[in-house]
């Protein structure tokens, strides 16, 4: 057998990775436009960080793992094409902030079409609204070569930072299809691929529209957790409430369990939100605004736990923070990847720099040129409206030189190594008073108050009292 997975980025990349690993008589082709990618998963420094892949690529790679720039070549050869491109929301026209833009996976259909010279198995990989293996079979079936195709939804539940364990030991693998002889024999063929190593009591086989419905729901009822601890944590800082412990005696309850229960400064990534403003388009699509408003609200909560961690430290540091230095301490969405697509990190510092504040950002694996793109905006070619310099925007090389003379220390991010920071050190170059920020809730605020911090977490009780606390 041979499989062609068409889009080489986080998606594909670990997904083909693991396949290859686990299923050695199977050559898996892993192709893409952008020669520079290709040429970074051939190379000893892969285009994404994630715990254990560059393990997994090496085992595989040169072996039945291979990275292309023939995208025609492979759709020849392959039995089996995943597809798995970027579907970013639209930014104009009909739908523009919140609808899927379909282009990408329309034009891999016509290329598929195009290209093809015996029937394949086609799989959706992407994230994709309901219904649109509909035009991918009515692209594909109108190839003038009378060929058969079957289009699967086999959406991915990755999570980044922990994208390998969850390919090697999925809660779920997912597959929708036709439920014909045609689409049934196409599914039993890739439940047949995973198979390899993953038991067949978690390899689920739905109806096409439930497969692809599914991803989404999945993605905002998580989202969903988030939003509501987090409206709690504003509850709970006005009443001297702590919210881990309210996240931890509701989740000792079976029917509502303990995960996605951590509150922060707000969810980020590639997933969530985009796939909760599809969500609600859909349902508006449909004739169901009302819930479509349930689930813009998730959105709006995020948005605002945002602002709000932005607004606290500039009230915190007396109501300004111009000319002042803030120490943001991680800046990729969550630890453990350097992936920054909507990152909270993002708002906050275009925040605190619309406040005129000297922002330094640190984080171990994002590049300096990425933290400024993403803050200043990303030039528009040919547009005469390059982005411009922030000189109140620096990039430190480590976390002490972020902090060094910062009026307040954020956390944005809950990478490991700001637990173990030498905070005393930091403490004693710093104007006094001297404030931290915990938008992860990672640090002894206590230990930190003791140094002489004034000390902060979310949904955290003002200076660690709580009720019958003796003043």
């Amino acid at each position: 057998m041979k499989i062609c997975c068409i889009g080489a980025g986080y998606v594909g990349g670990p997904t083909m990775a693991m396949i290859a690993l686990k299923c050695h008589d199977i050559t898996v082709t892993v192709v893409d436009m952008n020669a520079a990618r290709i040429a970074a998963w051939n190379s000893g420094t892969l285009p994404i960080f994630e715990p254990g892949l560059d393990d997994v690529v090496k085992q595989a790679r040169g072996r039945n793992l291979f990275f292309s720039t023939d995208v025609a070549g492979q759709i020849k050869q392959a039995d089996i094409i995943f597809v798995a491109v970027n579907t970013p929301t639209k930014t104009y026209g009909v739908g523009a902030g919140r609808a899927a833009d379909l282009r990408y996976i329309e034009s891999v259909a016509r290329t598929i079409a195009e290209h093809a010279e015996t029937g394949k198995i086609i799989v959706e990989k992407s994230t994709i609204p309901v219904k649109t293996a509909d035009a991918i079979k009515t692209i594909v079936a109108s190839n003038s070569k009378g060929l058969k195709f079957s289009v699967l939804s086999n959406p991915e539940f990755l999570a980044e930072g922990t994208a390998v364990a969850d390919l090697l030991n999925p809660d779920r693998v997912l597959i929708g299809g036709e439920r014909t002889p045609e689409g049934e024999k196409a599914m039993a063929t890739l439940a047949g691929v995973y198979a390899r190593w993953v038991p067949r009591d978690r390899i689920i086989t739905t109806n096409l529209w439930s497969s692809e419905l599914s991803k989404l729901v999945a993605n905002a009822f998580l989202a969903q957790r988030i939003s509501s601890i987090n409206s709690i944590s504003a509850l709970c800082e006005a009443t001297g409430a702590d919210v881990d412990e309210v996240a931890n005696a509701i989740g000792k309850d079976s029917r509502i369990g303990p995960k996605f229960l951590k509150s922060s400064v707000g969810f980020g990534g590639s997933c969530f939100q985009k796939d909760i403003l599809n969500l609600t388009y859909l349902c508006e699509s449909f004739g169901l605004p009302e819930v479509a408003a349930y689930w813009t609200s998730v959105v709006g909560i995020n948005d605002w736990q945002k602002q709000r961690f932005a607004a606290r430290i500039v009230k915190e540091l007396f109501n300004t923070v111009a000319d002042k230095k803030i120490a943001v301490l991680g800046f990729a969405f969550k630890k453990d990847t350097n992936d920054t697509r909507e990152s909270a990190a993002i708002n906050v510092v275009r925040d605190l720099l619309a406040e005129h504040a000297k922002v330094s950002v640190y984080d171990p694996k994002v590049p300096a040129e990425e933290i400024r793109r993403d803050v200043l905006g990303k030039p528009s070619t040919g547009s005469g409206q390059e982005a411009t310099d922030n000189p109140r925007l620096t990039v430190a090389k480590d976390a002490y030189e972020a902090c060094a003379g910062a009026h307040a220390i954020a956390i944005v991010t809950e990478w490991d190594e700001f637990k173990t920071l030498d905070y005393a050190k930091i403490f004693a170059g710093m104007p006094k008073p001297a404030c931290l920020f915990d938008g992860r809730n990672i640090v002894d605020l206590a230990a930190l108050r003791k140094i002489g911090f004034k000390a902060s977490g979310i949904g955290k009780p003002p200076g660690g009292r709580r009720e019958g606390d003796v003043a």
